[in-house]
């Protein structure tokens, strides 16, 4: 069910998407459009709305307001299309932990009607694809983290979809099966122009993206490739620690756009060691701690909403 890549059709397009529960707004009017074969990343904090939204896309809430189009089906109106289209690998693990890898493997097959010798060789190609082929007969709740997660996508890949949905991808994962998942993720992207969606908490995995939609409160309030979002801030960010910061906050050196966060001064500057200096000689002593640092896209994030991304529960 794949599409090929060069194709005009957007693998997915979102359209004045809302969704409200009573009367708080989780996804507020958000609009995008992703290209087929794109690592696409939802970046935000607990709260942010970027799971209310996995939720649409993946067809668990229908829409309320807006639309959704997914390879050219209508999500509203059809839905059941839609399921056939998508692979969706939740954060919550979705294997029986006392079932054989293959078993898992067939099971997911039957629920999308795959039988027979087709199923046992759709099973035995993404055995071998993902690297697993030697732990088939293993239960899967014997595996580690990263291989539970990569018979996750491979039972999620069974029946050919188009596009493949991650919740939070490396929750619960050490760093060298993190790395693994993105070796895996690109291969997927660059020999099978598979399209990938993710949602994430993390910086370092939404760099990883080929481009990133920043949520906050509901509102996508960014998105493009992370360079360009960094390129945006520009220039160095100096964070400084001082006596007094909302007195110094108003000294005339400091740039416009100077911001008090978490009880510290923060400039974004081209110049940010030069203006270090004239602070520094025009207020002597007041200066305790001073960090320059390129932009990052969590200075992308505290630019666009005005606060570090960090929240309460996910909504």
């Amino acid at each position: 069910m794949s599409v090929s890549p060069h194709s005009k059709e957007p693998a997915l397009r979102v359209a004045d998407l809302t969704h409200r529960f009573k009367d708080r707004v989780a996804v507020d009017a958000v609009s995008f459009e992703i290209p087929q074969g794109e690592i696409f990343g939802l970046l935000g904090p607990n709260g942010g709305g970027k799971t209310t939204l996995f939720r649409v896309l993946s067809t668990l809430f229908a829409p309320q307001e807006g639309s959704v189009t997914v390879l050219g089906v209508d999500l509203a109106s059809d839905p059941r299309s839609v399921r056939g289209r998508l692979g969706v690998v939740f954060q919550s693990p979705s294997l029986d932990g006392k079932l054989r890898v293959e078993e898992n493997l067939m099971h997911q097959g039957h629920l999308y009607g795959l039988h027979g010798t087709a199923l046992r060789t759709r099973i035995v190609t993404m055995l071998d694809q993902f690297k697993i082929a030697d732990r088939a007969r293993d239960n899967a709740g014997e595996l580690s983290g990263g291989l539970q997660r990569r018979v996750e996508i491979a039972k999620s890949l069974l029946h050919g979809p188009g596009i493949l949905l991650l919740d939070e991808p490396s929750s619960g994962l050490d760093p060298g099966a993190r790395a693994d998942l993105w070796v895996l993720l690109h291969r997927l992207r660059s020999a099978e122009g598979m399209t990938i969606v993710l949602t994430t908490h993390l910086m370092e995995e939404a760099e990883r993206c080929d481009r990133v939609g920043i949520m906050d409160s509901g509102r996508l309030v960014a998105l493009d490739t992370p360079a360009a979002l960094r390129a945006e801030v520009g220039g160095e960010v100096l964070t400084l620690a001082v006596a007094d910061p909302d007195d110094f906050l108003n000294s005339p050196l400091l740039p416009a756009g100077a911001r008090m966060l978490d009880g510290q001064i923060r400039v974004e500057t081209t110049q940010a060691a030069r203006l270090l200096g004239d602070l520094q000689s025009a207020l002597p002593g007041r200066i305790r701690t001073a960090t320059v640092g390129q932009p990052t896209l969590e200075d992308v994030f505290i630019r666009k909403t005005g606060h570090r991304m960090h929240g309460g529960p996910e909504s």
